[in-house]
């Protein structure tokens, strides 16, 4: 149900800006795509006028090309008027990169305090190698052998490698607040399950809504070695089912990435829906042997995964095994590995 040719979902344009564009989708706010280097190759931006300034909803990641693309942006299309405000929508890399270049620059920085803090501490947390938390995290969800092997020699993602330092100060977003962007009143709204207290803002017939509901794709829902017994997939449906009670049809979502759609209820339904039928499956399986959670995730995806998208199909395949122990519905053993085993409880 998260096509985008779903008839429940409108698309009032049908290709995004061009690079080094920006659009109008909104009065006073003005659509920029930013190029990234992975599968996912574009993150969304969005602009609200506020005079002599503007407020940037999050920011890109920290690479030549985002930078290139933000110095011809201000100096061109936005008027040369400088971005005054960053409002974080959430903590990760393709969102929070260059918060630190616009602040170093005078810009005011708008986040809820949990997504500054991650953000803080993951530029400041830099290792060479994966560490015995890290091995022992991917060998419970069943990467043994020489695939732990290959793991375990692999140079780790560093956070800072792609995102400017996070400054040190910062304005606070909370459940419920009423805050005034670019000419328009907006109301705070939180979600979580992607990624911890990621703000969302609604202002009438217009939402920003980052990468809480997001057109044709799945956001990523996993568990990390940082908190490995998690169940974020219990927050996400939580957070999905309660701004459901904010959403109308006619609103015009600004989603992080993809396209600016109407049908905010139908898709936050259909993310729902997404996670309930893997569950399914995931029972499905549970009936007939007693996998580890690599082992589930051609059931959970429907499909075989491998290469790049392997390591979050991973950390997400975790997340519906945590959701699923946590409610017991299954139960879990360590195997002669050291690999969780799951089966369904009673």
């Amino acid at each position: 149900m998260n096509r985008l040719s779903d008839p429940a979902l409108t698309f009032p344009w049908e290709e995004p800006p061009a690079p080094g564009e920006l659009r109008e989708v909104a009065e006073g706010i003005l659509w920029l795509r930013l190029p990234l280097p992975m599968a996912l190759d574009h993150v969304n931006i969005y602009l609200l006028d506020e005079g002599d300034g503007w407020t940037a909803v999050d920011t890109g990641l920290d690479w030549k090309k985002a930078r290139a693309a933000w110095e011809a942006a201000l100096a061109g299309p936005l008027a040369g008027k400088p971005v005054t405000r960053v409002l974080l929508t959430h903590h990760h890399p393709d969102h929070i990169g260059l918060l630190g270049w616009f602040a170093e620059h005078g810009a005011e920085v708008l986040a809820t305090r949990t997504a500054w803090l991650m953000g803080r501490m993951l530029t400041l947390d830099r290792t060479e190698k994966y560490g015995p938390a890290h091995i022992d995290f991917r060998r419970k969800a069943g990467v043994v052998g020489a695939a732990l092997e290959a793991y375990a020699a692999e140079k780790p993602f560093n956070f800072a490698d792609c995102v400017a330092p996070v400054p040190l100060g910062f304005t606070g977003l909370h459940e419920g607040q009423e805050i005034r962007l670019g000419g328009r009143d907006w109301t705070v709204r939180l979600g979580s399950g992607h990624a911890p207290d990621h703000a969302t803002l609604w202002s009438g017939e217009t939402v920003l809504t980052g990468d809480q509901v997001i057109p044709g794709i799945s956001p990523n829902i996993g568990v990390y070695p940082t908190e490995p017994d998690a169940d974020p997939l219990a927050e996400w449906l939580e957070s999905c089912e309660r701004l459901m009670a904010f959403a109308t049809p006619g609103q015009l979502a600004l989603p992080g990435h993809k396209l600016p759609f109407r049908g905010l209820p139908f898709r936050l339904e259909s993310q729902i829906e997404n996670h309930l039928s893997a569950l399914d499956r995931i029972r499905d399986a549970l009936t007939r042997s007693e996998p580890t959670a690599v082992e589930l995730m051609p059931a959970i995806f429907k499909r075989e995964i491998g290469g790049s998208q392997h390591g979050l199909a991973l950390v997400e395949a975790v997340a519906h095994m945590n959701h699923l122990w946590r409610t017991g519905e299954a139960m879990r053993r360590l195997d002669e590995h050291g690999s969780w085993r799951y089966s369904l409880a009673g």
